[in-house]
């Protein structure tokens, strides 16, 4: 059965309820009879490990593809030649 969680709008108190999917929101607050709101909180499952669709058969998307691409590049050194400095007197004309 699901936990939700609800806030009260006048006095800030937190409730938590264990409901059915089909059970009406809770409306009223139990201390100072104001009205709830429920509240979206996170979910406590999380896929952890490998074995999962995500981490192992999940294709890889083009823009990862392409930014792994790119830093490979980046991380390759220049082949520029050095510039060549010639204050001789000689000059072909």
């Amino acid at each position: 059965m699901p936990l939700y969680e609800y806030e009260c709008t006048q006095c800030g108190q937190v409730e938590e309820a264990l409901q059915k999917f089909s059970d009406k929101p809770l409306k009223k607050c139990r201390q100072c009879s104001g009205s709830l709101r429920k509240l979206i909180s996170n979910s406590s499952f999380h896929l952890k490990g490998t074995g999962w669709y995500v981490t192992d058969y999940a294709k890889k998307s083009a823009t990862d593809a392409t930014s792994k691409g790119k830093n490979q590049q980046s991380k390759a050194p220049d082949a520029k030649p050095a510039p060549e400095n010639s204050k001789s007197g000689s000059s072909a004309d």
